[in-house]
């Protein structure tokens, strides 16, 4: 009886620690309350078409690190009247596990048209589009675009994100002149304050120097 209570404890404990925002995280919003935050995996505006699994919350969580960071290139960008639109920090491991099961679901297509028109649903991981890991869990990646503050529209960017597509590459050529200026704005910026890019994604970059390289977080968006 007394190992059951042990064991029921420490299944207790394990689903508690699941939740709680560890102390070297913070809202991005109360470090930086001018930044717009859409956060896709909160809604169904993502390319499986509906909330996902952890994200119980609209709330952008990152490394106090990573805030300090976009802080910086938010004051940057400002003096331009422009700014940042968060679509995603944070990123729970059972979201990530949540998109591999969808993955693997051939039959769900629903949001193949406006996500992945030109790649079949059974190469997303074979060409990197999906993976079993992400930085995003170890808190220090962002996927993000610019704005204009004073109206609130993104810049063209040439494509939305989470396009899963080669025209999503930062140095793709299928894009107007603008928008790839546009995208060498946002990476300038990036790079500027500590963040290295992806080269597939003009959306995505993680902190350089990101304090926990090597932990895949599990706790809610709550």
């Amino acid at each position: 009886m007394k190992f059951q209570s042990l064991i029921l404890m420490l299944l207790l404990s394990t689903t508690l620690l699941a939740q709680i925002v560890p102390p070297g995280f913070v809202d991005l919003k109360k470090t930086v309350p001018s930044v717009d935050v859409e956060l896709r995996y909160y809604g169904e505006n993502n390319f499986m078409g509906q909330r996902i699994d952890g994200y119980e919350a609209p709330i952008c969580y990152v490394s106090i690190s990573a805030a300090q960071a976009l802080k910086e290139v938010q004051a940057e960008l400002s003096s331009f009247g422009l700014g940042l639109k968060l679509f995603d920090g944070y990123r729970p491991q059972r979201a990530v596990n949540h998109f591999v099961r969808w993955a693997k679901d051939l039959n769900d297509t629903t949001m193949k048209a406006s996500y992945y028109p030109n790649v079949q649903k059974s190469e997303l991981f074979e060409k990197g589009y999906i993976a079993a890991r992400s930085g995003h869990s170890r808190g220090s990646t962002v996927d993000l675009t610019l704005i204009d503050l004073a109206t609130g529209e993104e810049l063209d960017m040439g494509t939305g994100f989470d396009f899963f597509s080669p025209t999503s590459s930062p140095t793709s050529g299928e894009v107007t002149q603008q928008q790839r200026a546009n995208r060498l704005l946002l990476r300038s910026l990036m790079l500027r304050h500590g963040f290295r890019p992806l080269e597939e994604e003009w959306w995505h970059f993680t902190l350089e120097n990101e304090p926990y390289p090597m932990t895949y977080f599990d706790f809610s968006v709550r």
